[in-house]
């Protein structure tokens, strides 16, 4: 589906970018998913150095790229709105990631859930790897992600 206009190859490249961040965020749900895979760690390898990158900024740093995507990019209307609408999307994906990250560390507090929390916790990372896969390709490719019930939400915010 192509909307408002032609989409350039700058466009595709710049829509992609947002989805690093909750790929970056997912790391850490599949920590023991990439210890029992090996070769999971090596095709992530590139997602692994900028995450390094990502998560030396600190929290603060963190929630400053957070209000700068938001602010500078999602509100501007003079940037393209294939960018804006995968920013926005790549920002609910990673409030999602914030409130499953939320939601494991209250279960965790319950004795003997270890196995159920890993596995969540693979299922979690498998979601959002898939997500950045289907949303990179789809931008690549100069056509809108449509991921169920976070798009709905996007095409609200994204004018």
């Amino acid at each position: 589906m192509n909307w408002r206009g032609s989409i350039t190859f700058p466009d595709r490249i710049f829509a992609c970018l947002p989805y690093l961040i909750p790929l970056i965020e997912s790391l850490k749900f599949g920590s023991s998913l990439m210890a029992q895979f090996p070769v999971l760690q090596v095709l992530l390898l590139p997602v692994l150095i900028v995450g390094s990158v990502y998560n030396s900024l600190g929290s603060i740093g963190q929630i400053v790229i957070f209000f700068a995507l938001f602010l500078l990019v999602v509100r501007n209307e003079k940037i393209s709105h294939f960018i804006r609408f995968n920013t926005m999307q790549a920002i609910l994906l990673d409030i999602v990631l914030i409130l499953c990250s939320i939601g494991l560390q209250i279960l965790g507090s319950a004795p003997g859930t270890g196995f159920a929390l890993q596995t969540l916790a693979n299922t979690i990372f498998l979601g959002i790897l898939a997500s950045f896969v289907y949303a990179v390709f789809q931008s690549v490719m100069g056509r809108y992600a449509e991921i169920p019930a976070i798009s709905d939400a996007v095409h609200m915010q994204v004018r």
